[in-house]
């Protein structure tokens, strides 16, 4: 069930930060389908969790563990103009050992954001950040 917590929490920081960016971009998230528009640079996010753990003998600790990530997709041929900038200000949002809560759960970001090898296709340019996160409760 935390991992759906987490992945809630990431979400809607993603989506603060989108609201308050001047150019907008579309953000799409697990299992949904999209269409984007011909030359359009836009947003795939998505948790990939980790098994979850105990720590404790009694078993009321449960360790849940992941990476989230966001894959900035940009028009094929535009080099990294447009995914550059973007991946900046993701590695900004995320800082390492960041704390972001919803209710009784507080999930921390593990590693630094961490862009990924460009991704070309025949009409896209992919780039993927993520990072690791973690997560205590009992």
């Amino acid at each position: 069930m935390s991992h759906a917590i987490i992945a809630s929490i990431y979400e809607a920081k993603l989506i603060a930060w989108n609201a308050a960016r001047s150019e907008k971009l579309k953000i799409v998230f697990e299992n949904t389908a999209y269409t984007p528009a011909a030359g359009e640079t836009y947003l795939r996010a998505f948790t990939i969790p980790g098994d979850t753990a105990s720590n404790t003998l009694g078993g009321d600790h449960r360790l849940y563990a992941g990476v989230f990530q966001v894959s900035i997709i940009a028009p094929a041929g535009t080099g990294k103009t447009k995914t550059n900038p973007i991946a900046a200000e993701l590695i900004s949002l995320f800082p390492v050992y960041g704390r972001d809560t919803k209710g009784e759960v507080t999930v921390t970001t593990m590693s630094p954001v961490d862009p990924g090898p460009g991704i070309t296709g025949d009409s896209t340019y992919t780039v993927a950040v993520s990072f690791s996160y973690r997560c205590d409760t009992n």
